[in-house]
This record gives C-alpha cells, sequence and structure tokens, in this order.
C-alpha cells in the first residue's frame, strides 16, 4: 500500500502536528509537491502532499479560505504549512477552513525542512513499489509452477483466488464454468452467466469490472468482480472472473494479469493439441461417409476410443446471406464442448466447399452435441442447420445428403434449422428457389392470365379445378358450377393458349407447380 499521511505524521523525525482534518489521515499520499504560488493548482494532479511556507497567502482570511478551496478541489490530500518563516504560527483562519473542507492540515516546525518531509515519502514510496514487485515476482513463479503442474489451469485457478484473498473462476469458450476456488464460490461464478456471455460475443480481448455487488447476489455478499476474456487473437478461448472484497489494488493487477497470460497461453496450447484432433476427426468423418466406417471404427478404437455409438444424426450447418463464419465456428466449438462435459463421441469436420463454409457433424441422436448445435443455431442470424434421420454410423453417407437437403430448405427459407423428416413431409416447393419458382408460374401461366382479363371463361381456375380431380370431368365441373361441355371447350382453348397438351403427363405435373406456386 502507498504511503498515508497517517504514517507521515507519525514518522518521529518529523515533528509534524494535526491541526485540521485528523480524520482523513488514511488518504495515499501519491506524492510530495513545495510551492509558493497562491495557486498551484494548475501544477497539480491529485493525490499530493502540498509545502509551503505561505509568503504569498497574507493573513486575510478569505484569501485563505480561497486558497484551501482551490487546493481541495484540485485533489490535494494534505496541506503542510512550514512555521518560523512567514507566519510564526498556523494562522487560526488557515485551520478553520481545512477543518470545513475536510483538508489535513500539517504544522511543520521550522527545524524540520521540506526536503526531509519529500525524502520520508520517497522511501515509503520506493518501499512499496519494491514490495510490488517482489510479490509479483513471487506470485508468477507460483502461478507459473501450478500451471506446469498435474491440475493445469485449475491449480492456476485455486491458486489465484488464494493469492487475492477472494475467489476466482474459470469458463470455456462456450461461457460454461470448467475451475472455480475455493469451492463455495460455485454459486456466485455461476450468476456470472450473463455477463461472460456479453463478452462471449465481444471480439477478445475484452474486459469487464462490476464496481460493487456482483450481478444476482445476495446484500451480504458484496464483491468486487473482474472479468477477463482470455484468447491470443480476436476469438476468446475462454474467460476468468475474480471476486474480492475490496478493489483490487495495483500489487493485484500485477498477479491478476500474470494469472490471464498464464490461462491464455495454456488454453492456447490446448487449442493447437484441439485443431490436431479436429484434423483427425474430419478425416474420420470423411472415411464415414464415404461408406468407410469398418476402416474408420479400427482407426478411431486407438484414438478417439472409438465412434459415436448407437443412433446418430448428421448435422450439416451453412451459411446466410448476411452469416458471420465465426459463429458458424461457435456452433461447432458449442457442440464439441456440450459433448465432452458428458463424455459423448462424435465427429465434427469444418471446412469450405462450392456453396461458402459448411460445419458436419456426427453426434448421438437426442444427446448434448445435437442440443448444443440446435441451440446455437437459434442463437446467431445468419447460419442454419440441416439434421438428418437417425441412422447408423454405417447409414451416415446417405444421412448426410439428407441433411445437406434439409439445410438447402433452412437457407432458402430464412429458417434456423429444418430436419430431415419435415423436408420429406413437406412439399417439393420448399426445395426450389422462390424467385425461379414465382418467375417459371409467371411465364408459363401468362396467356391464361392474360384471356382471363379480356374473354369471358375463367381458364386459370377451369385448370386448377380439372387438375385436382385428375382430369374427371363431371367432378371438376360440379366444382365450378358448370357444365362438362362447358369445361372441356375451356380445356381445349387453354391448351390453344399454350400450345401444350394436357394428355401430356409433364405438362399437367408443370401446370399444377406453377398454380401452387401462385398460392404461395
Amino acid at each position: 500500500m502507498p504511503p498515508t499521511l497517517a504514517s507521515v505524521v507519525r514518522n518521529s523525525s518529523l515533528h509534524l502536528t494535526v491541526l485540521a482534518g485528523a480524520d482523513h489521515l488514511e488518504r495515499p499520499v501519491r506524492w510530495v509537491h513545495t510551492s509558493e504560488l497562491d495557486d498551484p493548482a494548475p501544477f497539480l494532479e491529485g493525490g499530493e502532499l502540498l509545502l509551503t511556507t505561505g509568503i504569498k497567502l497574507g493573513k486575510a482570511a478569505a484569501k485563505l479560505q480561497a486558497y484551501v478551496h482551490r487546493l481541495a478541489d484540485a485533489g490535494v490530500v494534505g496541506l503542510g504549512l512550514g512555521v518560523g518563516l512567514s507566519h510564526t504560527e498556523v494562522p487560526q483562519a488557515l485551520v478553520d477552513a481545512a477543518a470545513q473542507r475536510g483538508l489535513p492540515l500539517l504544522r511543520v516546525p521550522e527545524a524540520t525542512p521540506f526536503i526531509a518531509i519529500s525524502k520520508a515519502v520517497s522511501a515509503a514510496l520506493a518501499a512499496e513499489q519494491y514490495e510490488a514487485v517482489t510479490t509479483s515476482f513471487e506470485a508468477q513463479e507460483e502461478l507459473t509452477r501450478a500451471a506446469l503442474g498435474k491440475d493445469g489451469t485449475t491449480a492456476v485457478v485455486r491458486r489465484l483466488a488464494a493469492r487475492l484473498g477472494g475467489w476466482a473462476a474459470l469458463y470455456d469458450g462456450s461461457g460454461a464454468l470448467s475451475a472455480v476456488a475455493p469451492d463455495w464460490a460455485a454459486r456466485r461464478a455461476g450468476r456470472l452467466a450473463a455477463e461472460v456471455d456479453r463478452l462471449r460475443r465481444r471480439p477478445a480481448p475484452s474486459s469487464a469490472a462490476l464496481q460493487g455487488r456482483a450481478p444476482g447476489i445476495d446484500t451480504a455478499d458484496e464483491d468486487y468482480v473482474v472479468v477477463q476474456s482470455l484468447g491470443a487473437d480476436r476469438r476468446a478461448r475462454g474467460f476468468l472472473a475474480v471476486g474480492t472484497e475490496d478493489r483490487i489494488t495495483p500489487t493485484e493487477r500485477y498477479v491478476l494479469n500474470a494469472a490471464v497470460a498464464l490461462l491464455t497461453l495454456t488454453l492456447e496450447r490446448s487449442r493447437e493439441l484441439r485443431q490436431a484432433e479436429e484434423r483427425m476427426g474430419a478425416a474420420l468423418l470423411g472415411m464415414v461417409l464415404a461408406g468407410e466406417a469398418v476402416t474408420a471404427r479400427q482407426v478411431a478404437a486407438g484414438l478417439f476410443g472409438g465412434l459415436p455409438e448407437g443412433t446418430v444424426r448428421v448435422l450439416v450447418g451453412g451459411l446466410g446471406p448476411n452469416g458471420d463464419p465465426e459463429a458458424l465456428n461457435e456452433l461447432g466449438d458449442r457442440a464439441e464442448q456440450a459433448g465432452s462435459r458428458v463424455g459423448e463421441r462424435l465427429l465434427v469436420s469444418r471446412e469450405d466447399g462450392p456453396h461458402g463454409p459448411r460445419l458436419t457433424v456426427l453426434a448421438p441422436d437426442g444427446g448434448s452435441a445435437h442440443r448444443a448445435c440446435l441451440g446455437a443455431a437459434e442463437e446467431h442470424e445468419g447460419i442454419a442447420l440441416g439434421v438428418s434421420a437417425p441412422c447408423t454410423v454405417e447409414e451416415a453417407g446417405t444421412a448426410f445428403a439428407q441433411a445437406e437437403r434439409a439445410l438447402a430448405v433452412a437457407l432458402r427459407g430464412g429458417r434456423r434449422s429444418v430436419d430431415h423428416e419435415e423436408v420429406g413431409a413437406g412439399s417439393l416447393l420448399p426445395l426450389l428457389g422462390e424467385e425461379a419458382v414465382t418467375a417459371f408460374a409467371e411465364g408459363l401461366l401468362r396467356p391464361l392470365r392474360e384471356h382471363d382479363r379480356t374473354a369471358r371463361g375463367d381458364l386459370v381456375a377451369s385448370l386448377r379445378a380439372w387438375l385436382s380431380r385428375h382430369g374427371q370431368w363431371d367432378a371438376a365441373a360440379a366444382d365450378l358450377g358448370v357444365h362438362r361441355h362447358t369445361l372441356r371447350y375451356r380445356m381445349k382453348r387453354v391448351e390453344e393458349l399454350l400450345g401444350r397438351s394436357l394428355d401430356d403427363t409433364d405438362v399437367r405435373m408443370e401446370l399444377w407447380l406453377a398454380l401452387r406456386a401462385g398460392e404461395d
């Protein structure tokens, strides 16, 4: 801690006497400044103990009071008046003004040179800096040993909490709590989920200082909380939160920064290992999708403990017009993190294809990774997810094609996720581009609509009724409320205007598709 006015006054060699502001002696002294100006405020930064002989102050009460106000407004922590030169004693008006503003006023005897006070404070400041450097170095050594030990990041969190005399918590890239110390702080750390999630959406590095009570914590448990993202690039790999009873001191800030650096290095080192594992996983997934599940099982047995067991699904993610590739990467990260927390086996592949970035996940049906993918897709605008039907690993190739078709429907329909069952049970129209269908329908039906605007007989409605009744004249005529000979005449007119025969199955299909597109 920096020296305070109280510690300066307690220095018996200085013979200082407190005349006013005795209740404010715990203020830290950042520097000692000597000035004989009647307005030294422009040359002050705040936190100084100002020393003066008062040669320009005079004895007028108004002038002395104005002088004290200027010093207090400038952030001076104390005023020392040297007696024996300009003033034989400290003027009572100066004492009264200092007491009014709560500014500590010290009487400096003639035998005490100002340089002696400056040296005493300088020595205390140097001692504080030395202690800070020593403490920081010791803490860095301790944290480094912890990081290199068996427990790794958990040990760093535990040592950091002990050093700060508070609590510390580590979160993974998805914002899930992965380590906390002491154990009783788990509840407090868990209530920071919203703040961690806010930082997760900002480029790293980023931090937040919650001065006062941590969100959601009981009034009796007031903490000063700092949350810091961890990562060597703009993408956060994790988050560190610390809570202390008082604001973090500069020395504690050094300790916290050392922990942030060590945890970042550990996470980046782990990231390199994960990247190698991801490349192997992507290669295995490629083998599975290519129908080489038997070989993939043999390889995976020694590297990943095997492939996913039981019923699985293939999920394929892609980007919409305004999609962010980082959001797609996060979708994969959250699937992996969710799976690892419960011991699920899954395979993930990230690649750039002809239609842009693609994410492919092979995960247990209904498991944590499956649910995490769906949840991430709902949270991020601009990305979409196609989900296959449940299958075995051996059927993953077919499931991949299903997931890609479902993704195409999701992207064209502006939806966050589409399940294969929806595609199989729904209409053909969503599989086609909306603009293409509209243009096709307008072009094909234009002659009929132009006829209906200028001539008698509703050819479009008649064609729709006839096709819906599969060419049954009596049923279609009854639906329209006309004679079947009238309907036959209208259908002949349709053939003439379109230049196509309604006996052709392909023509009927195209006309029905155009009519349905017009309805949508």
